[in-house]
């Protein structure tokens, strides 16, 4: 069969997390032809990471909360005609014809050390379920081993059935902190203390957002109690500031912080640990989406997300998003997203308004969520003050290896402003990572006022590409054949 004889699809659905899931069966089931493309061999996304069944693991859900949701979204894949593409890295959509409307969705496939095949995927309508990654503020000794992102830990624990180490400090901000601490614990790790370096009070003022929301409390008393059982005491108000060790991590130094996040003279403290989890939030990834030029949000936290409508259509006509790319809420948020996305796509799609009951509810609820989501933000946001915990040969940009000290003098000696600026006179942000590490950082330290917040920025490229990828760009290919591997119903 030709490339030239495939149908474009209805819908195209980049991320099989949450959100995507959720979003590609509801449109499969309102009778939408729908392409579910994800970099990962297996769906779930970061929250529901679960091992290969080559693993062995007898008990998967043992390491996940809420489990069930998403065996039902994984059954409901398995009974659909939605085509799953796993291992499908997309880096670009665009505007394939204006005139129909039509979409391509660009992606390669081997990214990590396949064939680097091309891939390009026409819809009507596309919907971005792209997640979150993690936001990390520099400290001295941040770049030993030993030291991973909170996130992290938890993937190495959820999908490989293995620990950062045997002593692990768990430090940062956001409710993150709580859930990777006791499933470490309750896998075996020794946590001596878990570092917040917001408190919990801000919650407080919001009384409407956590009575509307009881799920949260149960959540954050699921994993209070598992760290009392473990013995993991909580530190509020107070940071890791440096991390200490020759060949890898043996010790922490974690102190008090003011409400500006300054760290409080005399009151740092060691804890020897082998391991540190150290994580500040989770940034959305929109990038896909800024470069068509969706509008976005600042949110309370210093982030940006994508400003959505009523049924979480972008700016852009066509393009829907739902899940942390309109702001972090976690995963029954992400899911009630995904399928108002679904049925307001296959609205577009079939010519049928987007309204009834069903609608209604999926608003509802997620307007109950999201509030929270916003109270989340403010509490856990990063203060001011962070930038002091940093030396001048402390590393900002690992992948450059430049020190905090050179984008200093960049400000103050050479007059850059902001991050792009930065860049330009120090390579900070110019690595692999394309400053998805150090963006956040060298943003704070450009704007001289202490705020930790990432602008969105318009890059062509979401992930790295292979210039055969490029190349192959003006080759005719309308839709995917059919992938050659069945849906993910592993576990």
């Amino acid at each position: 069969m030709t490339a030239s004889q495939y149908e474009p699809y209805d819908l195209a659905v980049v991320g099989a997390g949450s959100a995507g899931l959720a979003g590609a069966v509801t449109a499969g089931e309102l009778g939408l032809s729908v392409a579910l493309l994800d970099a990962s061999a297996h769906t779930g996304g970061q929250f529901y990471r679960h091992p290969a069944p080559a693993m062995g693991a007898v008990r998967p859900e043992a390491l996940h909360h809420d489990w069930s949701a998403y065996a039902d979204l994984r059954r409901r894949l398995a009974q659909s005609d939605v085509s799953h593409l796993p291992g499908h890295h997309v880096w670009s959509v665009t505007k394939d014809d204006e005139a129909t409307g039509m979409w391509a969705v660009h992606a390669v496939t081997g990214a990590d050390g396949g064939d680097d095949r091309p891939v390009r995927v026409r819809a009507r309508a596309v919907l971005l379920a792209t997640g979150a990654y993690e936001r990390h503020l520099p400290f001295p000794g941040w770049t030993l081993p030993g030291v991973v992102a909170a996130g992290g830990a938890q993937a190495m624990l959820k999908s490989g059935l293995v620990l950062p180490g045997r002593r692990i400090v768990v430090a940062g901000s956001g409710p993150l902190l709580l859930a990777v601490a006791s499933s470490l614990a309750a896998a075996g790790a020794r946590v001596p203390a878990v570092v917040e370096a917001s408190g919990y009070l801000r919650y407080a003022r919001h009384p409407r957002a956590l009575v509307t929301n009881p799920h949260k409390a149960v959540e954050a008393l699921v994993h209070g109690t598992a760290l009392l059982w473990h013995r993991a005491r909580l530190r509020l108000r107070s940071a890791v500031t440096e991390v200490h060790g020759a060949d890898r991590v043996e010790a922490v130094t974690v102190a008090r912080l003011d409400r500006d996040w300054r760290p409080l003279p005399g009151t740092g403290r060691r804890i020897d640990c082998d391991a540190l989890a150290v994580g500040h939030g989770l940034v959305p990834q929109i990038e896909l989406a800024t470069a068509l030029g969706c509008a976005t949000r600042s949110l309370p936290d210093g982030t940006s997300a994508l400003a959505l409508g009523g049924l979480q259509e972008t700016t852009v006509r066509g393009l829907w998003a739902a899940g942390e790319a309109g702001g972090v809420g976690g995963a029954q948020l992400a899911r009630a997203e995904g399928e108002l996305a679904g049925v307001a796509a296959a609205a577009r799609v079939l010519g049928r308004p987007a309204h009834g009951g069903r609608v209604r509810e999926l608003q509802r609820r997620r307007d109950r969520m999201r509030s929270f989501a916003d109270v989340m933000a403010a509490a856990h946001a990063p203060g001011p003050g962070w930038s002091r915990w940093l030396t001048g040969d402390t590393d900002v940009c690992r992948c450059e290896e430049v020190t905090a000290g050179r984008i200093r003098a960049a400000v103050e000696d050479l007059g850059a402003r902001d991050a792009r600026t930065v860049k330009l006179f120090t390579r900070a942000g110019m690595g692999w990572c394309q400053g998805r590490m150090c963006g956040p950082a060298v943003a704070c330290l450009a704007a001289r006022d202490g705020a930790a917040g990432l602008p969105a920025e318009r890059r062509p490229f979401a992930v790295p590409v292979p210039l055969s990828a490029l190349a192959a760009l003006d080759e005719p290919a309308e839709r995917e054949p059919e992938p050659d591997a069945v849906p993910d119903v592993d576990g």
